[in-house]
C-alpha cells in the first residue's frame, strides 16, 4: 500500500496502476441499470412513448454524471462493487464535465455492436472508449482511496 500513496502523490496520476476487470464494471454496469431501470419504470409509466424515451436518457445522463463526476467517483453499482472513476492525468475525480463527456462516449462504445465497451480487453490501460473520451479510468477502491487524492 505505500508505493501507491508513492504514487498518487508523485503526480504521475493513476497511468499505469491497478484497473477494475471486465466482470467487475460488467456487474457494476448491471446494478446501475437496474437502478436507472426503477428509477425509469416509476418515472416513465405515465409518459408518451417520445417523451419517455428522451427522458429516460435524460435520467441515465444525470444519475452518472452525478455520481461519476463527484468527489467518490462512483454510481451505486460501482459503490457495490468497490471500483471507481477517477481521472488518468493526475488520479483526483474527473469532475461533472468530464462526466458528461464519458456519458455521451458510453453511447458512441454501444454503437457499432459494443466494441467501445469490449476495448478495454486490449487496451493497456483497460481504457474502454468511453474512458478514452474522458481521460478516465475504472480502479479498484481499495488500491486509489478517496482520501489519497490530490
Amino acid at each position: 500500500m505505500s508505493e501507491q500513496i508513492q504514487f498518487s502523490q508523485s503526480g504521475s496520476g493513476a497511468s499505469g496502476g491497478p484497473r477494475a476487470g471486465f466482470w467487475r464494471r460488467f456487474v457494476a454496469s448491471f446494478v446501475d441499470g437496474i437502478v436507472i431501470g426503477v428509477v425509469n419504470a416509476i418515472l416513465l409509466g405515465f409518459l408518451s412513448d417520445n417523451a419517455a424515451t428522451a427522458l429516460a436518457v435524460l435520467i441515465g445522463l444525470g444519475y452518472y454524471t452525478y455520481f461519476e463526476g463527484s468527489t467518490s467517483g462512483q454510481t451505486v453499482g460501482k459503490k457495490a462493487l468497490g471500483i471507481r472513476v477517477l481521472s488518468l492525468a493526475d488520479g483526483g475525480q474527473i469532475g461533472y464535465g468530464r462526466a458528461f463527456i464519458r456519458y455521451i462516449g458510453r453511447i458512441v462504445s454501444a454503437i457499432p455492436i459494443f466494441l467501445g465497451y469490449f476495448w478495454m480487453l486490449w487496451d493497456e490501460e483497460k481504457q474502454t472508449w468511453h474512458d478514452k473520451f474522458a481521460s478516465s479510468v475504472v480502479v479498484p477502491e481499495s488500491d486509489y482511496p478517496v482520501s489519497q487524492w490530490p
